[in-house]
């Protein structure tokens, strides 16, 4: 597969802790989907201290080829390494388009990558469309006011796909396909992880969650988030916030949405008490349905809206927290 150029498609697939990232099993999902109008293979390559109970995952959504890389250094996530590995799988398969999520590590690790091959690199991906032998990329630009179509002149080319835009395929527990290991010379690491703490207890990854309920100035202190984190109990949601609450000390960065913050797009996201100001609009606006909680009638939250609910939070969240938890009880 390395000795010739090829129209396959490498998905560099994410693990953490011996946990493969959801968004990464979009990416692959979206690859296998594009495989089939190029008519090409897709070969997803897992860096990992162990792999054996992470490859049914893989296995399933189709990849026709996994390859692995496995190593004591890799079990934790370090760019040197990394780099070092996931170039060594683009040189042996040699592929045309390769393919990752856009979390913190890919943001990292992708365009180090694509800077060494002197190749192109289209990050934040929210649709991608075959034509001919060639894919087209398409992804927000300037606070997502406007979008950008990239094609590529190259025989190489790096994607990242956002998280929760792709939709991820079905499993089928019956495929079945190669698999190969792949030595890797090791590389003279510069910066080790040493240790790992966890800040804060999160239930679900900001990016990565399925509803996300957000507070902002409205809910007039920080005091007022065990009222939010109750709807997210009920909802199991993440916990969002807005870039003036993370700036005024209230809650950590981690849990910021926006153009300095995160990037989402959840099924459902319910801004509670936030008018909307640009950049934290440029950070949610492609969830699929967003309901707006503010007192404010022309708050720019509602604009984007597809729900909008003018009155009181302290009202309205405990009444829809009450009234979600009566629904499940009954059903």
């Amino acid at each position: 597969m390395a000795d010739s150029p090829s129209e396959n498609l490498l998905v560099f697939i994410e693990q953490r802790k011996g946990v493969i990232k959801k968004a990464s099993l979009e990416a692959l999902s979206e690859a296998v989907r594009q495989s089939k109008k190029l008519s090409c293979e897709v070969v997803a390559v897992l860096i990992a201290d162990q792999t054996a109970s992470l490859l049914p995952d893989i296995s399933s959504l189709q990849a026709n080829k996994i390859l692995i890389v496995e190593g004591l250094e890799y079990s934790d996530y370090a760019t040197e390494s990394y780099a070092n590995a996931l170039e060594a799988a683009i040189k042996h398969v040699n592929p045309k388009y390769v393919f990752a999520a856009n979390t913190s590590m890919g943001k990292d690790l992708i365009p180090r990558v694509a800077a060494h091959f002197k190749s192109p690199c289209v990050s934040d991906a929210i649709e991608i469309i075959a034509e001919g032998n060639n894919l087209l990329v398409i992804k927000p630009m300037y606070s997502a006011k406007a979008y950008g179509k990239f094609s590529f002149n190259s025989n190489l080319a790096f994607i990242t796909l956002r998280p929760n835009v792709f939709p991820r395929a079905d499993k089928n527990e019956s495929a079945n396909f190669p698999i190969e290991k792949l030595a890797c010379s090791p590389v003279e690491v510069r910066a080790k992880v040493v240790e790992v703490k966890a800040s804060e207890k999160q239930k679900l990854e900001l990016t990565e969650a399925p509803i996300i309920v957000s507070g902002g100035r409205g809910i007039k202190g920080p005091e007022n988030w065990a009222m939010l984190q109750a709807l997210c109990d009920v909802l199991g949601a993440a916990l969002g916030a807005s870039r003036a609450v993370v700036d005024a000390g209230w809650i950590e960065h981690q849990h910021q949405v926006g153009q300095t913050g995160k990037t989402v797009s959840p099924k459902l996201y319910i801004a509670c008490g936030i008018s909307g100001a640009i950049q934290h609009l440029a950070g949610m606006s492609s969830s699929k349905v967003i309901v707006a909680i503010n007192n404010n009638p022309d708050a720019p939250i509602f604009k984007l809206a597809t729900y909008g609910l003018v009155g009181d939070v302290f009202e309205i969240v405990p009444k829809l927290t009450e009234e979600i938890k009566r629904l499940k009880e009954q059903s």
